[in-house]
């Protein structure tokens, strides 16, 4: 089997947990407990509801959150990485048809347990999705185009825009309703954004004696710049090199590792970087 096959097969099987534990979170918790997700699913869930409810007119939630989520990939197919709408696609198709079929498999009737454990199950599986390079597609899409392009984590952004639509759906079915759907995808977001760390940044300053080797095997594994200065150690009065590199959250452990290879006794300072301006490689989705 081609090294190639291996990774489709594998983006494969990823994509058909993602869509079974996200499906599951929708028909077990978000459903039976009145919880409006945010996203397509939730303007999906919305929408059906109150034609259904107002004008009593019966669309299937599955069929409508397919077509917009269509529309969405057909805007961006274009914008965005073609393994990452395919691989998208199937997903978001994979959730509808779940969805179509999947009973609820729990009772619980507090509702707020079900908003807490509902979120961190849909955290998981958009999560699980996005950490592959993949999306659920809907505001994934406009999300991951947006911090492509910018180079920068927009989930708060998409939070915020999340709460606007919760609201709209309080107006309809009551704050209450509508507070418990805000815990359910503040919920959902914080997993998202522990698992999805593609637009995160880790800045690294590391003080080391063989710098040229070091460098040389960083470049090798990430492609990212490295700032050189000269310097001096105060106690040892050594001279000394500090390096300085700024590298995608994911990545700085393994960066970490190299450089302690090189020189175990290279001393790392590891920080969280708010954001990047300036030439910053970022991979490009594929």
């Amino acid at each position: 089997m081609t090294k190639n096959k291996y990774i489709d097969i594998k983006l494969l099987l990823i994509a058909v947990i993602s869509a079974l534990v996200q499906s599951f979170a929708i028909t077990s918790f978000s459903i039976p407990a009145s919880l409006y997700p945010a996203g397509f699913s939730g303007i999906s869930r919305i929408t059906t509801d109150i034609l259904k409810d107002y004008g009593n007119i019966l669309i299937s939630y599955s069929v409508f959150y397919l077509s917009i989520n269509i529309l969405a990939t057909l805007f961006f197919f274009k914008r965005i990485g073609k393994k990452f709408a395919v691989y998208s696609v199937i997903q978001f198709t994979l959730v509808a048809c779940f969805t179509s079929f999947f009973k609820p498999l729990l009772s619980i009737d507090e509702r707020l347990l079900m908003a807490i454990f509902g979120g961190i199950l849909n955290g998981f599986g958009v999560g699980l999705a996005l950490s592959s390079n993949f999306s659920t597609g809907g505001i994934d899409f406009i999300s991951v185009y947006f911090a492509n392009r910018y180079k920068k984590d927009i989930w708060n952004y998409i939070f915020i825009v999340n709460v606007v639509i919760l609201a709209i759906a309080g107006l309809v079915y009551g704050f209450e309703t509508a507070l418990y759907s805000i815990i359910y995808q503040y919920t959902s977001t914080n997993m998202i954004k522990m698992l999805h760390q593609r637009y995160t940044h880790k800045t690294l300053t590391i003080i080391t004696s063989d710098p040229e080797r070091v460098s040389e095997e960083i470049l090798k594994h990430v492609r990212h710049g490295i700032t050189e200065v000269n310097a001096t150690g105060y106690y040892s009065h050594e001279n000394k090199t500090m390096l300085y590199t700024v590298v995608n959250s994911f990545q700085y452990k393994e960066v970490v590792k190299i450089v302690l290879q090189i020189d175990p006794h290279a001393f790392i300072n590891v920080q969280d970087t708010e954001a990047i301006y300036g030439n910053y490689y970022q991979k490009p989705l594929d």
